[in-house]
């Protein structure tokens, strides 16, 4: 049985935009250890559930979908986002 990962999607770190970082992403747990291919030596597995995300608009349709389909699920609860409010001010104190 396939374990997944439920967790809010973060904010980019590359730009201050809060871009779907209300959706809730789904994400299987790795069933197998990545190991180097012979070739190229790059790391890979023959697991593919691990290519699949889904995105979701709210916590309860991701537990739902889960829940439906048969799947334990780990819920991993977003960090509170805490706001630094600053005045342009301040950089010159």
């Amino acid at each position: 049985m396939p374990t997944a990962r439920i967790f809010q999607r973060p904010k980019n770190a590359m730009q201050s935009g809060k871009y779907r970082t209300s959706q809730w992403q789904l994400e299987f747990e790795p069933a197998e250890a990545k190991k180097p291919d012979p070739l190229t030596g790059w790391a890979g597995s023959g697991d593919t559930r691990e290519q699949v995300r889904l995105f979701f608009p709210t916590q309860e349709a991701a537990i739902a979908y889960c829940e439906a389909q048969g799947f334990d699920y780990e819920l991993i609860p977003a960090p509170p986002r805490t706001l630094k409010l600053q005045a342009y001010a301040d950089n010159f104190r």
